[in-house]
C-alpha cells in the first residue's frame, strides 16, 4: 500500500471484532514506534501493551466507553520527562515524542488492516493506578488495537489555505 493511501485509509474506529491479532502484526506496529523519529533521538517513552481479555471492567476506568476495550489489545503511549530533550527555553518534548512514535503505530496498523482511534481523553489517576505507573512516567495517548467491525465516516477537515501560511504568519 502507498503511503499517501495509508494516511487516506486510516480513521478513528469505535467498533472492534473480538478476533485475536497475530504476534508478528503487534511487533510489526511495535517497530514502528521504535522507529520512530524523537528530538535528539532520545525515545523518551515507553509503550505499554495490554491485553483486554478479562480486564474490561478495570480497563474502562481508564476510558468508559464500550468500545475500548472490544479490541483484544489496548496500547498506551507514555512520556518519560526526565529522559527527554529539552529545547533552550524550558519546552520539554517526551510528549512531543510520544505523539509521532503513537502515529506511526496508528499508520503502521492501518496498513496491516487493523483498526485503531486516539483516545487523549482518558482518566490519567485511572491510568496510573491499572497500568502501575511510576510517578516520573505520564501517560500521553491510548488506542485500542483490533480489527475494525466498522466503517469510516466522512472526514471534516479544513482546506490547506485554513492550516498552512508561508513564509510569515
Amino acid at each position: 500500500m502507498e503511503f499517501s493511501d495509508v494516511i487516506q485509509k486510516r480513521y478513528s474506529s469505535r467498533k472492534y471484532r473480538p478476533d485475536p491479532v497475530g504476534e508478528e502484526k503487534v511487533q510489526q506496529v511495535l517497530e514502528a514506534v521504535r522507529l520512530a523519529p524523537t528530538a535528539a533521538n532520545r525515545q523518551p517513552f515507553k509503550f505499554i501493551v495490554v491485553h483486554t481479555a478479562g480486564r474490561e471492567i478495570e480497563l474502562r476506568k481508564i476510558y468508559h466507553a464500550d468500545w475500548f476495550v472490544q479490541a483484544p489489545i489496548i496500547v498506551c503511549g507514555c512520556a518519560v520527562p526526565s529522559k527527554a530533550w529539552v529545547r533552550r527555553d524550558g519546552k520539554n518534548y517526551a510528549d512531543v515524542d510520544v505523539a509521532i512514535a503513537m502515529d506511526h503505530l496508528i499508520l503502521a496498523a492501518t496498513e496491516l488492516g487493523l483498526g485503531t482511534c486516539w483516545i487523549a481523553a482518558f482518566d490519567p489517576v485511572a491510568a496510573r493506578k491499572v497500568l502501575g505507573l511510576p510517578n516520573d512516567v505520564e501517560p500521553i495517548v491510548f488506542t485500542p488495537l483490533g480489527y475494525a467491525d466498522d466503517q469510516p465516516g466522512a472526514k471534516g477537515r479544513k482546506n490547506l489555505v485554513e492550516i498552512v501560511n508561508y513564509e510569515h504568519w
